[in-house]
């Protein structure tokens, strides 16, 4: 079992934030358990050189399976993955407005999908998933998708703008970063941040707000899973448990408990790892 993370070369730094490569060997089970997948504050790309996924959306029910590229955009709801017994992801973790200014597609239109990548992409994306699976190492694998990556980035759509380093500071910090600030870093009103916020990033500020505190709460628990969820309210920002209850419910449909019980069946659970990143 692989679960790692791998920061870009200096040339992708300014478009990526991280490499995630994910593989799971099932030999000797019957049913594999699915993973509950939350809203986290990121754009992907994910390749599957071996088995695919099938994904099922807990609030809206959509169904999508057997892509084998596929563009993630901002979720907002729970999705459930089911995967094969040989399961290898190898993810590209965007930097905020990386994707818009790669693709020129305004963020919100990806908001809460999962998309078919070759649609979206040149059809040289195709032959990346065959080089992924006959890669000797890590290493190599990053060596393979940084290839596509920087011919993307050096066929960009959209510049740089200040607002994309606001939107890392706000990923960076244990507690929510006022609007009004943000927009004068930005050198924006507050009416131009928030709309070109959801341009580039595919939701509002606010909101974005929110799930990266979510996110550190979710990623504190499995870290230290004998600490309290009132402990971990107060540490990530929340007035108080019921503060965090409420969130919870909304991005999951669960109490904290519920989830992070859903969370202790997923697939890396069999292997003695925990989702932290």
């Amino acid at each position: 079992m692989v679960l790692s993370e791998f920061a870009p070369s200096i040339a992708l730094a300014e478009f990526i934030r991280a490499y995630r490569i994910v593989h799971f060997t099932f030999n000797n089970i019957e049913i594999i358990p699915y993973k509950p997948y939350p809203p986290k504050p990121e754009h992907c790309l994910s390749f599957y050189p071996r088995d695919t996924e099938s994904v099922e959306y807990t609030g809206s029910n959509k169904k999508i399976a057997r892509l084998k590229t596929v563009l993630i955009g901002q979720q907002h709801e729970v999705s459930n993955r089911y995967v094969g017994k040989d399961f290898l992801v190898f993810q590209v973790v965007f930097m905020p407005g990386a994707l818009y200014r790669l693709t020129g597609i305004p963020s919100d239109e990806l908001t809460n999908n999962y998309i078919d990548a070759e649609t979206i992409f040149s059809k040289d994306i195709k032959e990346i998933n065959d080089k992924l699976n006959d890669a000797q190492s890590h290493q190599e694998m990053v060596k393979v998708v940084e290839v596509f990556l920087k011919n993307l980035a050096g066929n960009s759509k959209k510049p740089h703008h200040h607002l994309d380093i606001t939107s890392n500071l706000i990923l960076q910090s244990k507690q929510c970063v006022s609007i009004d600030w943000l927009a004068k870093a930005s050198y924006l009103s507050v009416r131009q941040y928030e709309r070109k916020f959801i341009e580039r990033m595919g939701v509002s500020p606010k909101y974005f707000n929110r799930v990266v505190r979510f996110e550190n709460a979710f990623r504190m628990k499995n870290t230290f899973p004998d600490r309290d969820w009132l402990t971990i309210a107060i540490h990530c920002g929340y007035h108080d448990y019921q503060h965090l209850v409420k969130e919870y419910k909304e991005f999951t449909l669960q109490t904290p408990n519920q989830f992070h019980l859903l969370d202790m069946a997923s697939p890396e659970r069999n292997f003695g790892e925990a989702d932290t990143y």
